[in-house]
């Protein structure tokens, strides 16, 4: 399995698995919107040249909103949300963006661990946040912390 930049290439499988797995789905043309921008980095992930899953995030100054993050049923529990994640996390250091929000369903327990196993936590709840059907989503934040003992440099929960 490869983790890579999403390309207009991949805009057709990454909507037919948006529409797959999301009550309110990004369209086709939603996606190939997003990627021109430069504030907005998709990542996929693919084996075979099949996509199993993506992830996106819009970066403003020092702080990314994790707009989406999916994975193909065939393809759970294999490590792919995580490693979309990791390579996400990565990337966002690099360009000095520490600060990660993102809002789940509240009854997406599978999705909920995997954040907290990337260091996120819960900080909060958006009431009525999505519908079909009509939920409350929790707000995870991932962010730096200066070290116990150290005023220089920042390490990541």
């Amino acid at each position: 399995m490869t983790v890579r930049e999403m390309s207009a290439l991949d805009v057709e499988a990454v909507a037919a698995l948006e529409a797959e797995i999301f009550s309110t789905p990004w369209s086709a043309q939603g996606f190939e919107d997003t990627l021109c921008r430069e504030d907005v980095l998709f990542l996929v992930a693919c084996e075979a040249d099949q996509v199993l899953g993506y992830v996106g995030v819009y970066c403003t100054a020092d702080e990314g909103e994790i707009t989406n993050v999916a994975v193909a049923p065939s393809a759970r529990r294999r490590g792919v949300g995580q490693k979309l994640l990791a390579e996400l996390i990565g990337r966002l250091a690099q360009k000095e963006i520490y600060r990660i929000v993102l809002e789940v369903r509240e009854s997406n327990e599978p999705a909920i661990r995997l954040y907290e196993k990337q260091g996120f936590a819960t900080m909060g709840k958006r009431k009525n946040f999505y519908e079909k059907p009509t939920e409350d989503a929790y707000v995870m934040v991932r962010q730096p912390v200066v070290p116990t003992g150290s005023s220089r440099g920042l390490s990541l929960q």
